[in-house]
């Protein structure tokens, strides 16, 4: 398939960015949850601001890393194949049926996970811990589609 030059660069643009994401998400989970997140530390965010900084960037780093392979180079590279401009979900019913993303229905619950993690914790530590160690097992599922999605760009684009 012949893909434009400015598609191209777009694609490969976009994957650089997805790498830099990548590596800064991992470095802000360490921050984290090493050695580990108790529960207590979420409870009392309040009165350690270094750890609030933390969690904010994590949080940050894991609502963008999911906005860009979602709403970015998901629908860049189903354009650049030859597929209609579509919402998200389908999109990622598209991704699903070219075994690029494990479950369309999991990445909706995912990407829920950001109210969770910006708003609802506000009120409730119980919900912030909650969405906060269930982001952090769900980083495996954007680097595997980030992962995916890289080797398709691969094939569209000649990387220089």
């Amino acid at each position: 398939m012949k893909v434009s030059p400015e598609t191209q660069e777009r694609l490969r643009f976009l994957s650089r960015v997805i790498e830099k994401e990548i590596k800064h998400l991992n470095y802000a989970a360490q921050q984290v949850f090493d050695p580990g997140l108790p529960f207590q530390s979420v409870e009392k965010l309040d009165s350690n601001p270094e750890l609030a900084m933390k969690v904010e960037a994590f949080t940050s780093r894991f609502c963008r890393l999911q906005d860009t392979l979602g709403d970015k180079l998901l629908p860049a590279l189903l354009i650049a194949l030859g597929e209609p401009k579509q919402a998200l979900l389908f999109n990622l019913e598209k991704a699903e049926k070219y075994g690029w993303l494990g479950s369309s229905e999991q990445w909706i619950a995912i990407r829920q996970l950001r109210n969770q993690m910006i708003h609802e914790y506000i009120e409730n530590a119980q919900t912030l811990f909650d969405a906060l160690t269930t982001a952090h097992s769900k980083i495996s599922v954007l680097t595997q589609l980030a992962s995916e999605l890289e080797k398709q760009v691969g094939v569209l684009v000649h990387k220089h």
